[in-house]
């Protein structure tokens, strides 16, 4: 007798939806959700679906209508719990719109908690619009099966992120002129914690002097190579996770 197959399969689509998800209650997908699933998925009526809501965790669906512009989900079962996020800021320097949207991507599927944006004196860059940078973030949860999306926050300058940095929260600057190595660094202080990374430019040297001078504040080196913006944020935070996060 053929064994059978598991469900929902592991192939089955993934998507976050904006509502709390609860056995029972029918889930009405907007229309981009509904054409990437209709148009683009090619999924019919009886076919899985794999829903997180940021909230209660990760839900097996069933496909109960499936048109072109509406397609209605049955929850069925629920797969996982959110999942428990190492408590772990990115603060990288905004950069040119392909090299952080790289940073938002990838941030995300390495697992950080929040994502704190920062303008410098260095920057070519002073805002982020909102829409994409949701669409980035939530597209790269679904692609690694994260139940939890990080929380972004507006851009602010590097002088009013050093003022609201919370008294609990150790700072580790990047800092391509020098400083202890990092994973030596991160082992000695717990979390919460915050990275924070430069622009392209690097810090200038007032605000590379304020940053160090902040009480909170620990320079780490990243190697003896100086590094891009988007591939400094990216390496300090898999070596963080790797010594501090969940990938122990």
């Amino acid at each position: 007798m053929p064994a059978t197959p598991a469900w929902p399969p592991r192939s089955a689509p993934r998507l976050f939806v904006s509502d709390p998800v609860s056995e029972g209650v029918p889930i009405t997908l907007d229309a981009e959700q509904a054409h990437y699933l209709s148009r683009v998925m090619r999924v019919g009526e009886g076919d899985a679906v794999i829903v997180c809501d940021n909230m209660t965790g990760e839900w097996a669906t069933r496909v109960t209508v499936a048109g072109k512009r509406n397609v209605m989900l049955e929850p069925v079962e629920k797969l996982r719990d959110r999942e428990e996020v190492p408590d772990l800021w990115l603060c990288p320097a905004l950069l040119k719109k392909d090299r952080f949207d790289l940073v938002l991507e990838k941030a995300t599927e390495l697992g950080v908690a929040r994502i704190c944006p920062v303008v410098t004196r260095r920057c070519v860059a002073d805002k982020l619009n909102h829409d994409r940078v949701s669409r980035i973030v939530t597209e790269a949860a679904e692609q690694c099966a994260r139940t939890a999306l990080p929380g972004v926050e507006e851009p602010v300058k590097i002088e009013a992120f050093l003022k609201a940095l919370p008294a609990d929260r150790a700072l580790f600057f990047a800092d391509e002129l020098g400083g202890e190595p990092a994973a030596e660094v991160f082992k000695t202080r717990g979390t919460p914690a915050a990275i924070l990374i430069g622009p392209e430019g690097g810090f200038d040297d007032a605000e590379r002097e304020a940053i160090r001078a902040h009480p909170r504040a620990k320079p780490i080196t990243l190697g003896p190579r100086i590094l891009r913006g988007e591939t400094a944020a990216l390496a300090a935070v898999s070596l963080w996770m790797g010594t501090m996060g969940d990938w122990q």
